[in-house]
């Protein structure tokens, strides 16, 4: 009979746990047998039929791969004893450190598990507050920089023949490293100006040219770009500017307006982007109105940010964004107040979720996919098929939870609307 697996708290802190685990040489060997008694059954080796290979021999030939079953089976067992045995809430699967496993001699094997854990939470005060929903109206002028940005989008690009560049032109160049009278590595560049794809030196000496022209400049690279190594630096280039492109705005008429949808007139484009905007201003008043709630109940029960949690938030949130890894140090300090205000929102949401029950249900879910699916002309089937395919499932399920969960903590609060 094997033994038991030794399961220690070394370290606890709001947000994370940290367990050392010893398991018995007893529990290992049996292990061992189990995994080579697989192996047995699943491979094929010359001179023997599936599954009857000896054990020594499957050890033999496949004593790494049996090794790694065993210690992702010791694992996994050990992690499963530790939920038990602690009560713990993770909020992400452990990591493993320290770990040593000498093989033969008996000895056991031992390692340490560090999670992060949901940690205990108690809000006296959830309700009672007075709140002011505040939608800002749609302007003419917020309407008609709209009806802009349509035709912008819509705006072809015809070419400049005898004309220097201005800011927003579309512009198509060459630029070498230059040494002496010569140009060396010439890379072509496509660019709008103006959009900050290109330093401010290199932008104004390309609006100091006419198609087909060339010029010769030092540049110097501003104390503020990206690459440090580059800051305040200056090179030697050989700019050649061959074509430019600006784009020529349609009329604002009723052709634009069949262009861009199903509208009659631009009278009845202007009406519906008027809506969109209006659709998007109130969106964006339940956002402040929730965001000055949550603010309300941190600040009623001074509700901490963990350090674990904080750090996960901000390590994910790097992962999402691409941020390199040598950069990580510098994003964290810098996100840091954001990933705590999202690990405090979290905290409270989740704590009104389980006091609450307001889980969404399998019913819920289901009826907000047809609802989407309809909203899309798909079939719910193929919806819900793409959703998980993608994982997405488990974000439509928490935005599901989240609306019941602020739908309530508003019913506790008196709401001003303005």
């Amino acid at each position: 009979m094997a033994a038991d697996i030794q399961i220690t708290k070394t370290a606890s802190e709001p947000g994370a746990a940290s367990l050392a685990v010893t398991v018995p040489a007893e529990n290992i060997q049996a292990a061992e047998e189990k995994a080579t008694r697989v192996w047995q059954a699943r491979v094929r080796l010359p001179g023997f039929r599936k599954g009857k290979a000896p054990a020594a021999v499957v050890k033999r030939k496949f004593g790494d791969d049996i090794r790694q079953q065993v210690l992702e089976d010791l694992v996994r067992e050990s992690w499963s004893r530790a939920l038990e045995q602690e009560a713990l809430k993770p909020i992400a699967e452990p990591h493993i450190h320290n770990l040593k496993w000498e093989q033969g001699g008996g000895a056991p094997l031992t390692f340490e598990f560090h999670v992060e854990v949901k940690p205990e939470l108690q809000l006296a005060r959830v309700g009672g507050f007075t709140l002011k929903r505040t939608v800002r109206p749609v302007t003419d002028q917020q309407v008609d920089a709209q009806l802009n940005e349509l035709r912008e989008q819509r705006a072809p690009w015809v070419p400049v023949t005898a004309e220097q560049p201005k800011p927003k032109d579309l512009v198509h160049v060459t630029i070498a490293t230059r040494e002496g009278t010569g140009a060396k590595d010439p890379q072509p560049y496509q660019l709008v100006l103006g959009e900050g794809r290109a330093i401010p030196d290199v932008e104004e000496r390309i609006m100091g040219l006419l198609p087909g022209e060339m010029v010769d400049a030092t540049v110097r690279f501003p104390d503020d770009f990206p690459e440090e190594t580059k800051r305040g630096q200056t090179r030697d280039i050989r700019i050649t500017l061959h074509e430019v492109k600006r784009q020529e705005l349609p009329a604002l008429d009723d052709a634009l307006a069949r262009e861009v949808g199903d509208f009659d007139s631009l009278d009845a484009l202007r009406r519906g982007v008027r809506a969109d905007m209006e659709k998007d201003g109130a969106r964006d008043a339940d956002a402040r109105l929730r965001a000055e709630l949550i603010e309300h109940i941190v600040a009623a029960n001074q509700v901490a940010a963990p350090r674990p949690l904080v750090e996960r938030a901000t390590y994910v949130y790097a992962q999402t964004y691409g941020i390199p890894e040598d950069q990580w140090a510098k994003f964290a300090a810098e996100f840091r107040p954001v990933a705590e205000a999202q690990v405090r929102r979290d905290l409270v949401l989740d704590w009104v979720v389980e006091r609450q029950q307001l889980q969404a249900t399998e019913a819920e879910l289901d009826a907000k996919v047809q609802e989407l699916a309809a909203r899309r002309q798909l079939p719910a089937a193929q919806l819900y098929a793409s959703l998980e395919k993608a994982k997405r499932l488990r974000d439509l399920e928490r935005s599901i939870t989240e609306e019941k969960a602020f739908a309530f903590l508003l019913s506790q609060s008196t709401v001003e609307h303005a």
